[in-house]
């Protein structure tokens, strides 16, 4: 969910209670360093460095960001380098430890898996972060945005130490010609000793269609695990509609009956699929388990419970309109930089509103949904359509692509409370993503209570049955 709203703690109460937890592994480089420069109330984070295996990592990370007390209120966060294909190694080094601690952390205190979910399109980082997950621990790896071919053979080279590759995406790049476009990482390079032995974690693409879970089958680099199969209600980044986009009448992509999936064709696929998108309730999940699915996958309903790291005074007032039955959820064709739809929750001073979205200056400084590009002389180089509409023009970007796009990265952070701070005092605005059935909500609610735990969301879904380990 976004970024730092499935966090550790949400994980960890999920898996506790028997279902499957599932860590947000999006910019967990910048969730970690603000946690630490905010102080890291409680020590968790020091925990977690303390029990990193290559201890002189550990040791540097912490004299870097770490800040007793936290930093002052009207002081920024710390800046970190972009991420780039050929990766300064204290920047790779960061992924791994901070992906080691989200799911370290989440592991905690129980015996049961937790998984680890990342973005495709978010490909500089993917390394050196399933790394450290795995070196923590994680049982399951789920990746959606994208259709993530190369990742089941990372995981196997992993595994047994070997050094991995991942083939970026470029646009007008020409085969064979100009700057590799492969991003590598070898533990080795890293370790302070022996590479310690690790469990390969299972394999979940997240696909909306049955024909892209039957060609990852075929065509990964490894064995493909399972699915979670997500309908367009979903929250965050939705697969396009089929065919030619056409908007309904308040401007949100319109989806058919090509972009229902095809359910007889999953089961015949004969792998474990998990339903996604309006399944948070136990009629949903009776009707995923009669449709052949080993379980659902729920999000919104875990967005909102007193573990999930969304921001109090967002979550208090979103829970207040979805009691009353008015909370509203739009699917934005143009806000997110991938191209992706992107689901977006209406809310006051957040980036949803036009006003809000136009007064930002434009600021692209943490750079996770930059596209690589081919320069003329065959460079990758990288750019962004929420980016200085200037700059992005310059780098032989469209201008109208620009229109609506909205910065995620930081308005993700801002979600939960790590908005940066500008030098002549703005602070990022929010931009909250859910799903459609975001009012359904209110049924979690005991009367008189304002809020709910992951627990009750979970006792809720299954009622009187035990249900099946479900992605969470």
């Amino acid at each position: 969910m976004g970024v730092g709203v499935s966090n550790w703690r949400l994980a960890r109460a999920v898996s506790a209670a028997g279902q499957l937890g599932v860590v947000s592994g999006t910019a967990l480089d910048q969730v970690f360093v603000r946690r630490l420069a905010d102080g890291d109330a409680g020590g968790h984070l020091r925990d977690a460095l303390a029990a990193f295996p290559f201890p002189g990592i550990a040791s540097r990370i912490l004299r870097e960001y770490f800040i007793a007390g936290g930093k002052g209120a009207t002081d920024p966060y710390p800046a970190l380098t972009m991420h780039h294909h050929r990766q300064p190694r204290k920047l790779m080094e960061l992924c791994m430890v901070a992906n080691f601690a989200e799911v370290w952390l989440a592991r905690k205190g129980h015996g049961n898996p937790v998984g680890i979910n990342f973005l495709e399109k978010v490909q500089l980082p993917h390394l050196a972060s399933m790394y450290g997950a795995m070196l923590a621990g994680v049982g399951y790896v789920l990746m959606g945005a994208g259709i993530p071919l190369q990742v089941p053979g990372i995981l196997d080279a992993f595994a047994v130490g070997r050094p991995a590759e991942y083939k970026l995406t470029v646009t007008g790049a020409v085969a064979g010609q100009g700057e590799d476009a492969t991003v590598r990482f070898d533990p080795a390079e890293h370790a302070e000793g022996p590479l310690p032995t690790l469990k390969r974690p299972r394999f979940l693409a997240i696909v909306s269609s049955h024909t892209l879970a039957t060609s990852l089958l075929r065509r990964a680099t490894g064995v493909v695990n399972g699915f979670v199969v997500e309908g367009p209600t979903a929250g965050g980044h939705n697969a396009p509609p089929r065919g030619k986009l056409q908007l309904t009448g308040t401007g949100e992509p319109q989806y058919g009956v090509r972009d229902r999936v095809n359910l007889a064709e999953m089961r015949a696929l004969g792998a474990d699929f998990w339903l996604a998108g309006g399944y948070g309730s136990a009629e949903k999940l009776a009707e995923a388990e009669r449709e052949g699915a080993a379980g659902v996958q729920v999000g919104t309903a875990f967005a909102f419970s007193e573990e999930s790291g969304l921001r109090e005074d967002l979550k208090r007032e979103l829970i207040r309109q979805a009691a009353a039955g008015v909370a509203q959820v739009y699917t934005d064709p143009l806000a997110s930089p991938t191209g992706f739809p992107f689901k977006v929750a209406r809310l006051e001073g957040s980036a949803s509103e036009d006003a809000v979205y136009r007064q930002r200056t434009r600021v692209c400084d943490m750079g996770f949904l930059r596209e690589p590009y081919a320069g003329d002389d065959g460079a990758i180089l990288y750019r962004c359509p929420a980016e200085p509409v200037t700059c992005y023009v310059r780098k032989g970007g469209a201008e109208a692509t620009t229109e609506g796009r909205k910065c995620l990265c930081n308005a993700l952070l801002a979600n939960i409370g790590m908005a940066q701070r500008r030098a002549d005092g703005t602070v990022e605005p929010p931009l909250v993503t859910l799903g459609d059935d975001v009012n359904t909500i209110a049924r979690f609610l005991a009367p008189g209570k304002a809020g709910y735990s992951a627990k009750d969301v979970i006792d809720a879904i299954l009622g009187r049955t035990s249900g099946a380990e479900s992605p969470a």
